[in-house]
């Protein structure tokens, strides 16, 4: 037994009594050091304030001394009295910077440096620059000039020169005050770490006691301690007087050893009862483990014909709701594999079988009876078997196989598919066949249902298909506006064939947005749809019908017809057509009569007037020729208009007649520009052949009305005259011919249209110049009809270019 002494003094009470000294002394020394380190900077900030105000007034002074110097030299070059008067106004500026410099004169440098520019501005302001000024404006130029020759301008850079040297004086000052800082700053921290370590080393050698103080007590209850854990008996003598907390702690020590020296016994006791209940509980615990592992499978079995259940409820895809079935009926019989197979076709789902498995059970099913069996029997039924090697894995003795055949029915009565199980622990229970058969009935209802979707699925995308075969677009919508169906037309109509789908189920909302998006003066048509959606007239007496336009341009008309059940009504089928062509030929036609009345009507005034005039007027005879001439002329463009008309007739219908045999194109190229020279004389037509070949295979005729027609539109649509050129050349085996004109040119958006029957670029510029819009249709079925194309480069307002390219013919002449 070990005694333990112990101090009377409270640990605690010390401890902190030593720490607040400690803390208290630390605290007034920091505080002194902060004291003295925040002093010296206010007297470093302090000074340089000072330093740096001389600094910005002595800036201000050499500012203002430079812009007297600057504007007297510019009033000297331009004679400018606003210069004059703002070089007199900077004398105050600078005795303003002089008196502040003087308030803050700190020494005999500074003295003399004002004394320096004060004898300077005297000198500058009082003494010179009035008598300069004065000389220069009597224009006594040398007088100037000898004044700042003199010594003026010396005088003037000794001033800039002091100004300089004192401003680097202030400088140097700064600097000088920046390093004492630096040096007394290093000294305080140096100090101040001192502090901290001295302090940081008085604290340790304090806690060194404490600790050293409290270890040896505590080492002793550590001695006390393991004697009581290793059975032997141990007391801890504390003085009566003693009320410190190790004192506390040692008496708290002992009564709590006497405490469980009495409960011992208790415990030796309470040990065997509680090991007498131990036995029991665990008994206990294995039979709630074998009832919880049953649960458990029941509870993974309900789970399963849940989840099988719901598929069969939800899901419309065979497959999905065979493998679900085959997959959830495993654990639900217990078996450790199954297949579902039809008998009809290859259609099958498997869990634990192998694909040769798989194989096998089919080929074998049709052979083994038990298709026969099921149809007799109607029910399932279960057989026993012994295992195949296959089977029994690492099993060599011997395995009994218990397989289960259940029917899967449609309707109740045809007999669609087999499923079996097999399993090798235990039979089936039988007992539980008619819940097999149950959910096999299930699966049957669930083929059926999916047949039958299946069957409404192809009958929908057999009608969705013949409403995609009509060149229509077909809309139905309910009576709330959504709708229903649209076919692929329809689609491409508002530019979204992609999304056929989407538009199924769109809103009256969303579709309107789809309308105001690609329809012009979308707010009329949709007022036409929602009357038509809300109207209930069952037989309208007239026909209802909306045109309306999108923003490409093209022209559609809607006609619509109510669908009924009886009285009620289920909905709107609109359908939209594509007028465009029609409304085109509609535009096209009064064109045409328009064109052709102004056209005809020209040539026939002047027919009957002149032959009005010849017929009741005694005319001399060289009037009468020339009336001839015009009548003759007129009479030309009859013939040349209904020609047209009669050739663009016989090219569409294809009774159009060529004699085609080889030819060189050059002299017909010549010939029809000698011609068309007569025919103007403010134009230049020129030729230019590039070599090679020119030979092709064509109708010299047809091919000169072609050429024809290009060269006289090159000087038609030339009104001011100019150049018209035509360049020949071969290049890959195709003659090239490119009729060049520096005319009105083509506005880009009329290209497209160019060769179109009776279209003319609709231009102010062009409303005097005739014509029927059929030349350059008649070119281009010409030139085609060649084996040919032609096109056409042009820029508005700086002439255009046509090219016509025609293969060139096997036979090659010699053009030389």
């Amino acid at each position: 037994m070990k005694k333990i002494q112990f101090n009377k003094n409270s640990i605690v009470r010390r401890y902190l009594f030593l720490m607040g000294v400690f803390i208290g002394a630390f605290l007034l020394l920091a505080g002194i050091l902060l004291y003295s380190f925040n002093e010296l900077n206010e007297e470093y900030t302090s000074k340089n304030s000072q330093l740096e105000k001389k600094e910005r007034l002595l800036q201000g002074m050499e500012e203002a001394f430079i812009k007297a110097f600057m504007d007297v030299r510019g009033y000297f070059a331009y004679d400018t009295e606003g210069l004059k008067e703002n070089a007199l106004k900077q004398e105050p500026v600078v005795i303003d910077y002089m008196n502040q410099l003087a308030e803050m004169e700190d020494g005999y440098k500074d003295k003399v440096f004002l004394e320096q520019v004060e004898d300077f501005r005297e000198y500058y302001f009082i003494e010179t620059l009035p008598v300069t000024l004065e000389e220069h404006e009597k224009g006594n130029f040398e007088a100037v000039k000898a004044t700042a020759n003199g010594g003026a301008t010396k005088k003037v850079e000794a001033i800039m020169e002091d100004i300089n040297d004192y401003n680097e004086t202030i400088n140097h000052q700064i600097d000088a005050n920046f390093d004492e800082l630096k040096k007394i700053q290093s000294y305080v921290q140096i100090v101040f770490v001192a502090f901290v370590l001295v302090f940081l080393i008085v604290l340790l050698r304090i806690t060194r006691l404490m600790f050293s103080e409290i270890a040896r007590p505590l080492a002793g209850f550590a001695a006390a301690a393991n004697e009581i854990a290793y059975g032997r008996e141990a007391v801890i003598e504390v003085e009566k007087d003693r009320n410190d907390e190790l004192g506390v702690l040692s008496i708290a020590f002992n009564r709590m050893l006497e405490g469980i020296q009495e409960n011992e016994q208790n415990l030796l006791a309470q040990n065997e009862e509680l090991v007498a209940q131990q036995d029991e509980l665990h008994a206990q615990q294995l039979e709630l483990q074998e009832a919880l592992e049953f649960v458990k499978n029941n509870e993974q079995k309900l789970s399963s014909r849940n989840e099988l259940i719901n598929k069969l409820a939800n899901s419309l895809d065979k497959q999905e709701v065979l493998e679900s079935a085959v997959l959830n009926m495993c654990p639900i019989i217990g078996a450790e594999k199954g297949i579902i197979a039809f008998i009809e076709d290859s259609t099958y789902a498997s869990y634990g079988i192998s694909p040769g498995g798989v194989k096998q059970f089919r080929e074998n099913l049709l052979f083994s009876g038990v298709i026969d069996r099921l149809k007799m029997e109607r029910k399932p039924f279960a057989m026993k078997r012994q295992a195949v090697e296959e089977e029994k894995g690492f099993h060599t003795d011997k395995l009994l196989s218990f397989d289960l055949y259940i029917p899967i029915f449609l309707s109740g009565k045809k007999l669609i598919a087999v499923m079996a199980f097999s399993r090798y622990d235990a039979p089936f229970d039988v007992r539980l066949m008619e819940e097999y058969e149950a959910m096999a009935k299930n699966v049957g209802i669930a083929m059926e249902k999916i047949n039958i979707y299946q069957a409404s699925e192809e009958a929908r995308r057999l009608n969705q298909e013949i409403l995609d075969t009509i060149q229509e677009g077909i809309q139905l919508v309910n009576t709330e506006g959504e709708i229903l169906q649209v076919n692929k037309k329809f689609c491409e109509l508002f530019g979204c064939p992609e999304k056929l789908q989407d538009l199924t189920g769109c809103s009256w909302t969303e579709w309107n947005v789809l309308l105001k998006d690609t329809i012009e003066e979308a707010d009329d048509f949709i007022n036409f749809l929602k009357s038509e959606v809300a109207s209930q007239e069952k037989y309208p007496s007239n026909e209802v019908q909306f045109i309306y336009r999108n923003k490409e341009g093209k022209v559609f008309k809607v006609y619509c017809e109510g669908l009924f059940d009886g009285s009620t009504k289920l909905g709107t089928i609109f359908v939209h057509r594509n007028i465009t062509k029609e409304f085109e030929v509609d535009r096209i036609k009064s064109e045409f009569v328009s064109t052709v009345s102004h056209e005809l009507r020209t040539p026939l005034a002047s027919i009957l007037g002149f032959t009005e005039l010849m017929l009741n007027r005694e005319l001399k005879l060289d009037r009468q020729k020339k009336y001839l001439s015009t009548i003759h002329d007129e009479a030309g463009r009859l013939t040349d208009l209904i020609n047209d008309f009669l050739d663009i007739q016989r090219m569409e219908s294809g009774k159009q007649e060529y004699e085609k045999k080889q030819l060189a194109v050059l002299p017909i190229i010549k010939k029809v520009i000698e011609f068309q020279k007569v025919q103007s004389e403010k134009h230049e037509l020129a030729l230019k052949f590039l070599g090679g070949h020119d030979i092709v295979i064509g109708d010299a005729g047809k091919l000169e009305q072609a050429l024809t027609n290009l060269i006289h539109n090159a000087i038609k649509y030339s009104p001011e005259g100019g150049k018209v050129g035509v360049v020949v050349f071969e290049k890959d085996g195709r003659v090239n011919i490119e009729i060049q004109d520096e005319g009105l040119g083509i506005p880009p958006e009329a290209i497209d249209r160019l060769f179109e029957k009776f279209y003319r670029v609709d231009n102010s510029d062009r409303r005097a110049i005739g014509g029927t819009g059929l030349g350059l249709a008649i070119v281009k079925e010409i030139i085609q009809d060649h084996g040919g194309e032609i096109r056409v480069k042009s820029q508005f307002g700086k002439g255009s270019t046509f090219t016509i390219s025609l293969p060139v013919s096997d036979c090659k002449t010699d053009l030389a």
